[in-house]
């Protein structure tokens, strides 16, 4: 039944996780999502930052030690191996030089004078910043620029020829210059490889710090990833499907399951307005059932009253019928035996008597008659007002041929209704546009009507002796009467019949008081299924009819007090 809760064990499992865990943050439930996220993006930004810093870092350090290396340890050492492989170039050919005499031995020394000067200046700008490495250079150089002084440039100025002793003596002395030379040369390239050793030491070290950072910062990246997942299972996507679970129970028909508030102070509260909201629809649920069983107490009530209203028509058309008939009966009898016997006030008494019995059952019959409307109704179908038109006019044939009328009308639509009904309708209209003519001219009757949307807007014209507008609001109004008997006859229920069949067909009736001369009563009712996806017609072309026929008049208890409240007094 609406408002009971089904079982969920689940969703109660749910509910207590929940509410552990919205216990574990208590200090926290003052935050809304926006802050929360906030806070997230923050901290998660101040780590990547931070990562990032770190991770330039090393890169930039492992960077130097590379180039380091490979702009700076190995190309030294390179320039100073080419150093001592010019030095040693040229102490061969001038060695072989000093012995020979021959003059070919002089380019190893010319070539090794230049590959001493190419790895000079290489070396200059790699050991700009290496005091030992400068330092080392220099002692080279001192010791070279000995030898050469000494030996090298002394022989090298020798002609060429037969070799001499003089040469062969400084080659012997040279020996020990060009051994310190050596040492010096040695002792250099060992240092640059030391300091080549170092570097790659170095680059060895930078990159395992540089291995250990980047896998740190994919490690933290990881947690990080799992952190904001996390968090956002827990403080967006649970508290959201606990609230989506609680609104569907909710729909389901389970109005008495309360809405479980977790999660950020904005989730919170959005639980919190859902629970009004389902308190509120609760509430009015409830009233509502309590208003549907009054509604059906009511309802019953109203099918007994009907009941005991038709029991009363059928008393009416019955059992009150028969002693009117019988007064009316036996008054017309007393006035036809015993007219000119008794004096005159007899007579009048008796006149008196019998139009009064003939009174009382014409308001019985009226009355009958305007409480059938809408009540033996056997349903809506499509009406064609021409023929219901044509239909009355005929059966109006007589008053119209004695009161000279003129009757036209626009062309009339198909509309829904029911026959019988819109047929009296349309009497009893006509009935009071003939009935209240204007004694200075013939009627002129006029039926409009045009479309508007999905209903007919139909209106009665005369040119009679029209409305006082003070008495506008009476006209509908059951026996109601502007006139006295003696100047038009009825019981004044003409007008609120038409009223009654035209609300029975969910339309509007009223008067016109705009128009002049005479009444214009105008009235809606509602398309016919079958029109209601047609053009309706802009330019209506009128089309008389008058019809004097010497149709008998029938039907006298409709159109005999059909809106004696039509005229004004």
């Amino acid at each position: 039944m609406p408002g009971q809760t089904p079982p969920n064990p689940g969703r109660d499992a749910r509910t207590v996780g929940a509410a552990s865990s919205d216990a574990g943050t208590r200090w926290s439930v003052s935050w809304t999502t926006r802050r929360w996220l906030r806070a997230g993006v923050t901290a998660s930004l101040a780590v990547l930052v931070l990562l990032g810093f770190l991770g330039s870092w090393v890169f930039v350090r492992s960077t130097d030690v590379t180039n380091h290396l490979v702009d700076g340890s190995s190309p030294a050492l390179v320039a100073a191996v080419r150093l001592e492989s010019g030095l040693i170039n040229q102490e061969t050919g001038i060695r072989g030089y000093g012995l020979t005499g021959q003059a070919d031995f002089l380019e190893p020394y010319t070539a090794g004078l230049a590959e001493q000067r190419d790895s000079v200046d290489t070396l200059g700008p790699l050991l700009a910043g290496d005091d030992q490495g400068r330092a080392d250079l220099a002692l080279v150089l001192r010791r070279a620029e000995a030898w050469q002084a000494q030996v090298a440039r002394p022989l090298a100025a020798v002609p060429a020829g037969a070799p001499n002793l003089a040469a062969s003596a400084l080659t012997a002395q040279g020996k020990s210059l060009f051994d310190a030379l050596r040492t010096a040369t040695s002792a250099q390239q060992q240092h640059l490889q030391d300091e080549r050793a170092a570097g790659t030491a170095d680059l060895q070290r930078v990159r395992g710090l540089r291995n250990l950072v980047f896998t740190a910062i994919a490690l933290v990246v990881l947690a990080l990833a799992v952190l904001v997942f996390e968090g956002l299972r827990r403080g967006i996507t649970t508290p959201l499907e606990l609230l989506s679970s609680d609104a569907e129970l909710v729909a389901g028909g389970a109005f008495d399951h309360p809405i479980t508030a977790t999660g950020p102070a904005d989730l919170r509260q959005l639980a919190e307005t859902v629970e009004a909201m389902r308190r509120r629809l609760a509430d009015e649920l409830a009233f509502s059932d309590r208003a549907r069983v009054t509604l059906d107490e009511q309802a019953a009530d109203l099918r007994r009253s009907n009941t005991e209203l038709e029991q009363f028509a059928y008393v009416a058309s019955h059992d009150l019928q028969e002693p009117l008939r019988k007064v009316a009966s036996f008054c017309q009898l007393l006035q036809r035996r015993y007219a000119g016997q008794l004096d005159e006030r007899a007579d009048q008494y008796i006149a008196f008597a019998v139009d009064g019995a003939n009174r009382m059952q014409t308001l019985i019959n009226d009355l009958l008659t305007f409480s059938r409307v809408g009540r033996l109704h056997a349903g809506y179908e499509p009406v064609a007002l021409e023929k219901v038109f044509a239909d009355t006019v005929d059966t109006l044939s007589l008053a119209i041929g004695e009161s000279g009328a003129e009757l036209t009308h626009d062309p009339l639509p198909e509309v829904s209704g029911d026959a019988t009904q819109l047929g009296v309708l349309l009497q009893n209209l006509l009935s009071n546009a003939l009935k209240f003519r204007s004694p200075e001219r013939p009627p002129r009757i006029h039926l409009e009507a045009r479309r508007e949307g999905e209903r007919w807007q139909l209106a009665l014209c005369d040119n009679g002796i029209g409305i006082d507008p003070g008495f506008a609001d009476k006209i509908f109004v059951i026996f109601q009467r502007l006139h006295t008997r003696d100047a038009y006859p009825g019981n004044g229920i003409g007008l609120a019949m038409c009223k009654k069949i035209v609300d029975f067909h969910g339309g509007t009736i009223d008067v016109d008081l705009t128009h002049s001369p005479g009444t214009r009563i105008a009235f809606t009712l509602p398309v016919a299924p079958t029109e209601r996806d047609a053009e309706p017609d802009t330019e209506p072309s009128a089309a008389a009819t008058t019809d004097t026929g010497d149709t008998n008049d029938t039907n006298d208890t409709v159109h005999d007090g059909a809106g004696d409240e039509a005229a004004q007094p």
